[in-house]
């Protein structure tokens, strides 16, 4: 019969064994808050041919555009460091009103400077949410942090799923004008991330003591290194496909709201990829996916500019599969690293992927001015090939 110093022993380890279990239920709803935040985020794509021609703008002041909402992503490191010390779950939480609320008002915006203003608060909100929100979802993912990911970007990938059909129907419905009534559904999300969420821990009870941010940032130098140059080199596959690719069909010849769907098709396929790509890495190893999505998706984007009309439909969604597979897989990587820092690690990770991403956009809008889309398009697919090396200088310690 156990004694009682026995039992009260072995209560601790109760919080322990939750921890390592995934927590479906609450992981779904740190997905859904990002689907709903990002389904207001993914309205600027769309967007930018109608700001194109109402306000006569280049591609490269369209693509600062960009730019001005991801700028903010800088701050990423610095909120998530605060993280690992204090609870900032109420900025996830608020991250979707805010978000939707500044996306709704573009339709009414004066003028270039009061859309640079609104796109400069939804970065900030933006920032907030990815600093935060992956690591509540790889706490209460236990061992599964790959699936836990994945769960996570599908909820993104739904998002930019859902928000280009909703603003583009929004303006057809609606008219530009009428894109303020769109805030509502955010304004609800927050209200029930809040009901939802209020009780949930930022870190699990084994996550080890935080480390100051030099000593922790000296030790992520050997991952960082190979992985700044991967993320540059995807970087211009990726936002050549979810920045420019209506625009560039809309160049092409395609409609407004076919070019808007186009870029839905991909992101629907991005769902799937980032689901099972998150769960596959779990069993088969990180690295392993990043070659595999590093290959395919180039050759795949070959194809895709040699074809045209409905043919390129079926490619953007084996493009969306596999190209939008590999972002669950490098935070579960990230995360796993640095168990004792994981919102800084996230926060530098995500920082680095939205700012080198806002200056590639940048670098494609001027190459699309210069040459045309199709150049740029060709150009985005040939670089990512230059990263495949890199994969093999990930360090192998801690990670699979």
């Amino acid at each position: 019969m156990p004694t009682t110093s026995a039992i009260v022993e072995s209560q601790p380890a109760a919080p322990a064994a939750e921890a390592e279990q995934f927590q479906m239920g609450h992981v779904l709803t740190v997905s859904a808050g990002h689907a709903m935040h990002d389904t207001y985020t993914a309205f600027l794509p769309s967007l930018l041919p109608v700001f194109i021609a109402n306000l006569s703008l280049s591609n490269t002041e369209a693509g600062l555009l960009t730019v001005f909402m991801q700028g903010p992503s800088l701050l990423q490191p610095f909120i998530g460091h605060l993280a690992d010390r204090v609870s900032l779950r109420t900025l996830f939480i608020l991250a979707p009103a805010v978000t939707a609320a500044m996306m709704s008002l573009l339709g009414v915006a004066s003028g270039y400077g009061a859309l640079a203003l609104f796109l400069v608060v939804v970065g900030l909100s933006s920032a907030s949410l990815h600093a935060v929100g992956p690591v509540i979802a790889g706490n209460l993912s236990g061992r599964s942090l790959g699936r836990g990911m994945g769960f996570w970007m599908v909820g993104g990938e739904l998002g930019r799923t859902l928000g280009p059909i909703v603003i583009v129907s929004a303006i057809r419905l609606l008219t530009l004008r009428g894109t303020p009534w769109l805030m509502v559904a955010g304004l609800l999300a927050s209200a029930l991330l809040y009901v939802r969420l209020r009780g949930v821990p930022e870190r699990p009870p084994d996550a080890g003591q935080v480390l100051p941010w030099r000593q922790a940032l000296r030790g992520m130098g050997p991952l960082l290194a190979p992985l700044t140059g991967i993320i540059v080199t995807r970087a211009f596959m990726v936002s050549a496909l979810t920045t420019y690719l209506p625009t560039f069909l809309s160049e092409e010849g395609a409609d407004l709201w076919l070019a808007g769907a186009s870029l839905s098709v991909l992101e629907a396929a991005g769902v799937v990829g980032a689901l099972l790509g998150g769960s596959i890495s779990d069993r088969l190893g990180r690295r392993l996916i990043l070659f595999a999505s590093m290959l395919t998706t180039p050759l795949l984007m070959f194809v895709f500019l040699a074809v045209n009309g409905w043919a390129q439909f079926p490619l953007l969604l084996m493009l969306g599969f596999t190209a939008l597979s590999v972002t669950p897989v490098v935070m579960a990587l990230v995360q796993e690293s640095y168990p004792e820092n994981r919102a800084l690690a996230n926060g530098i990770y995500m920082s680095l992927s939205f700012v080198l991403r806002s200056g590639v956009v940048v670098v494609l809008g001027a190459l699309g001015d210069l040459f045309g889309l199709r150049l740029a398009f060709t150009a985005s697919a040939v670089i990512p090939l230059l990263g495949l090396p890199l994969i093999f200088l990930l360090p192998g310690k801690r990670i699979h």
